[in-house]
């Protein structure tokens, strides 16, 4: 459900940018539109941001992927030499 969610947003996202580029290209000069588009995506993408920082502090999410198998393989290492 998570994963599904964080889509969405992202999706809503990048159509707050689709929105922002369409009014800036239609209104040559300065659109209050594309100003409105593009502080709705610094919101929405800050409101991300803190959800997933608050999931992953609190233990709803967990890292993985390339990244965490490298720090977990130092951690071995170390704990191996000493």
């Amino acid at each position: 459900m998570l994963k599904i969610l964080i889509i969405v947003i992202f999706l809503t996202i990048i159509a707050s940018l689709g929105t922002a580029l369409y009014h800036l290209i239609t209104h040559k000069e300065t659109s209050e539109k594309t100003v409105k588009a593009l502080t709705y995506r610094i919101g929405i993408s800050l409101a991300l941001f803190i959800a997933l920082s608050i999931a992953f502090m609190s233990g709803v999410i967990q890292p993985t992927g390339i990244g965490m198998q490298m720090h977990m393989q130092k951690a071995k290492m170390a704990e191996q030499n000493q």
